[in-house]
């Protein structure tokens, strides 16, 4: 339990860091929060702030991915990839998103970012990278369901 209290203090010292700009000391705290969730959780904030800043923020979600994999539970790892993904996708990355989906293990939750990608692709105009994609999804039910949206989006 004592654990856990200390990385969300620290967590919440993270994001003072990362709202008063300063995210290589954010990044360094990170390092010394010993809950492995809290501590994908606290670098992937990190690297979607500075996504949202224009800043460069590779390195960091490198090290958000790393880490999110390291979690031993592997439905919180997934959840951890998840968001991270859906993030970027919010952030108009879809190359991101995607590159994230590859580490997800499961294959239902792996669709599901892909068809999200893929939607936000075909939106922007490329449906081929979007169907592309579609065909790729190894869920028939994901793939199924991605391709009536986007019969429907165009």
């Amino acid at each position: 339990m004592q654990e856990w209290y200390r990385s969300r203090a620290l967590y919440e010292a993270v994001l003072k860091l990362v709202d008063s700009g300063n995210f290589e000391e954010a990044v360094k705290m990170t390092e010394d929060i010993p809950d492995k969730g809290i501590r994908a959780k606290a670098l992937s904030r990190i690297a979607v702030v500075l996504a949202k800043r224009g800043a460069d923020y590779r390195e960091v979600l490198e090290r958000a991915i790393k880490s999110a994999l390291d979690i031993d539970n592997r439905d919180e790892s997934t959840k951890a990839l998840m968001s991270l993904a859906f993030e970027f996708l919010n952030l108009d990355k879809p190359e991101e998103a995607m590159k994230i989906a590859n580490y997800i293990t499961d294959l239902s939750n792996r669709s599901k970012i892909q068809a999200e990608v893929a939607l936000t692709l075909a939106k922007a105009g490329k449906i081929s990278d979007a169907m592309g994609i579609i065909n790729s999804i190894l869920d028939e039910d994901v793939k199924t369901w991605a391709m009536s949206r986007l019969a429907s989006q165009l």
